[in-house]
């Protein structure tokens, strides 16, 4: 067909409505408000725009709001990124004030929080240290931690449990800005996830695989029991983990139901910088029924926890 032959449409006799009677998916009843700094925080929260994350993060918590006025469990899975970015002290002032039930780490979680409370510095120059064979093999880190998970064995503790009791134990220097000791002092379950080869203490002399692989396989079957404590309102909240965490609470929570437990009504919530494929399949969409919710947040840990931090504690101010 010739291109001469063919008529363009033309705009004329468009058939149009009132802008006043279409229905919008942004209204400036949802707009951010401005905030004074010399305001109680809470209005800083009130004032986020109640559209899209911001009016997901006021909802979530609200949620964890409820959690807590309910004794509802929270359970905060973390990946160690947020010990080496500094949060140690808001995660502990969270676990102080009740808004933390029971905590999840991965291998590197312990490694971090020890050489915090033992030396008061963590995370070495990995692209350095592993030229000539360096990287990992801080003696201390290695012995120590690999004795305390040996003794724990033993006694038939899990993982978390074994690492807190050798910190309650020692006269190190700064093991008050420590998770474990924290947890271990308040009487809050600690499970750590490992898998062998993953973490620089797996091949110092003192690691047993058979201990490693009971002690955390201890932690997984009390980390299943905190797990059926969510249901009723509770939250789940896993942060900067990509990939060990997201993929236990997916097996923990199938095995939780294959039990006969109520697992549905809960919320989860994921923080991390990017947007990564695990934790959204395994903490935000796949575990969710009908009464469950999850919330993604993007932004940097050490921005975004504080946050949180903040706004939980604004509103216990108004209870």
């Amino acid at each position: 067909m010739s291109k001469d032959k063919i008529k363009s449409l033309s705009s004329e006799e468009l058939k149009t409505y009132s802008l006043l009677s279409r229905k919008s998916k942004v209204n400036i009843h949802h707009f951010a408000q401005v905030f004074t700094p010399d305001e109680n925080f809470s209005n800083f929260l009130n004032s986020l725009p109640n559209i899209l994350a911001g009016k997901d993060f006021k909802e979530f918590i609200s949620l964890m709001k409820a959690a807590k006025k309910k004794g509802k469990a929270i359970l905060f899975a973390l990946g160690a990124h947020v010990i080496k970015v500094g949060l140690s002290p808001i995660i502990i002032n969270l676990m102080e004030e009740g808004w933390v039930t029971a905590l999840a780490l991965n291998g590197a979680g312990i490694i971090h929080d020890f050489e915090i409370a033992f030396a008061g510095h963590t995370s070495e120059e990995v692209e350095l240290q592993i030229r000539d064979g360096q990287f990992g093999m801080a003696q201390e880190t290695g012995e120590m931690l690999n004795n305390a998970i040996n003794s724990g064995g033993k006694k038939g503790l899990g993982l978390g449990e074994a690492v807190g009791e050798m910190l309650a134990g020692s006269d190190f220097p700064y093991k008050k800005i420590s998770l474990l000791w924290t947890a271990h002092k308040l009487g809050i379950p600690v499970t750590v996830h490992v898998a062998i080869g993953t973490d620089i203490i797996h091949f110092h002399p003192k690691a047993k695989g058979e201990t490693l692989g009971k002690t955390t396989l201890q932690d997984f079957f009390l980390f299943c029991t905190l797990l059926e404590k969510l249901e009723g309102g509770g939250v789940y909240i896993n942060i900067g983990s990509a990939v060990m965490l997201p993929e236990v609470f997916l097996k923990a929570v199938s095995f939780v139901r294959n039990k006969g437990k109520k697992l549905q009504d809960f919320s989860t919530a994921v923080f991390d910088f990017i947007h990564h494929y695990r934790p959204y399949q395994n903490v935000i969409k796949r575990p969710l029924v009908k009464k469950s919710k999850g919330f993604y947040f993007i932004g940097h840990h050490e921005l975004m926890i504080p946050l949180l931090t903040a706004s939980l504690k604004s509103i216990s101010l108004e209870e």
